[in-house]
């Protein structure tokens, strides 16, 4: 089935597009950009691939979209009050965005995250004001989840607790918004969608809704090969606490990407598209490159939109001071 170019929208008579004065930073959420790649993949006739660059939330990550959207739906029926901290388990782009989101709705915020996560994020939440509570670094993003629960347990009246691996305000997030924006990006062309597996919240909000334009769109969710490995942000499904929102029965495929091959897709994304993004975002274009190939091999052609989560100064250790 051939398939036109996917065309940018016109720009305004002035030739630039007007700006919006906001009441509040909250309202910058969404609304990113898509991308075409260009180079990679570019010798795959009649396969268009494209990024969707999260990084331009305010909070510079995907996770600013599942995080307001939780706190807006707890404040609307209650759950959330003043004089209650929000405290959630996160290995780094969810406390970032809890803590912006806190800060700019004047409330309080606790994170419990693995004591390994960069230095950048330890900095970027606390300067946000939020309090960090550290879980052994060993036990990884579970570790975090076990920890934060038993805070919670002992002490429910002082905590809102959003959890984002259960609450299904974090799909909805995507539903509302996520999977709309690339609909209408693409002038409905989408054929394929090709995200990550963190919380489950991305994948699966954003599949329902291009699903609901089109049964025809596939659903695409990429995980780590190993149980062990370099890709942040990502779960081995295998061998992980399955988050309650994830349901793998409304996947069509799941591919399983290697670090080192998300860690060279990296490099390439920086070196030939000019996108400095996490090793996550990598893993994602691996396997949208992957499909991509497919498609070429059988003739096919095809729309396919992978998602870049977050940029890679979230990931930068700082230089140790000389002595």
């Amino acid at each position: 089935m051939p398939f036109s170019a996917v065309k940018a929208p016109a720009a305004t008579e002035s030739g630039v597009n007007r700006v919006r004065v906001l009441r509040s930073i909250t309202e910058v959420v969404g609304n990113t950009p898509l991308v075409r790649i260009r180079r990679i993949g570019s010798e795959l006739k009649g396969v268009q691939l494209f990024a969707k660059l999260e990084y331009f939330n305010p909070g510079g990550s995907v996770k600013d979209r599942p995080a307001l959207q939780m706190i807006r739906d707890a404040l609307s029926d209650g759950r959330l009050t003043a004089d209650k901290t929000i405290i959630d388990s996160t290995s780094g782009n969810t406390g970032v965005a809890y803590s912006w989101i806190g800060a700019a709705l004047n409330l309080r915020v606790a994170l419990v995250m693995p004591a390994n996560v960069t230095a950048a994020r330890k900095l970027i939440t606390s300067a946000y004001g939020a309090e960090l509570i550290y879980s052994d670094p060993m036990e990884g993003s579970d570790g975090a989840i076990r920890r934060v629960r038993e805070l919670v347990a002992g002490n429910p009246e002082r905590y809102f607790y959003p959890d984002q691996y259960s609450n299904e305000s974090n799909p909805r997030a995507h539903y509302l918004t996520t999977g709309e924006e690339i609909w209408a990006q693409t002038g409905g062309q989408v054929t394929h969608f090709v995200c990550g597996i963190g919380t489950g919240g991305t994948v699966m909000g954003t599949g329902r809704k291009l699903k609901e334009h089109s049964k025809a769109v596939k659903l695409i969710a990429v995980e780590p090969l190993e149980p062990l490995h370099g890709l942040e942000g990502l779960k081995h499904m295998p061998t992980s606490l399955v988050p309650a929102i994830y349901r793998e029965e409304e996947l069509d495929e799941k591919l399983s990407i290697s670090t080192d091959d998300g860690w060279n897709m990296t490099d390439r994304l920086r070196q030939e598209e000019g996108l400095l993004v996490g090793h996550s975002s990598g893993a994602a274009m691996v396997g949208a490159l992957s499909i991509a190939q497919r498609l070429g091999d059988e003739g096919r052609g095809g729309v396919i939109v992978t998602l870049l989560p977050d940029r890679a100064e979230r990931y930068f250790q700082p230089p140790r001071a000389h002595r």
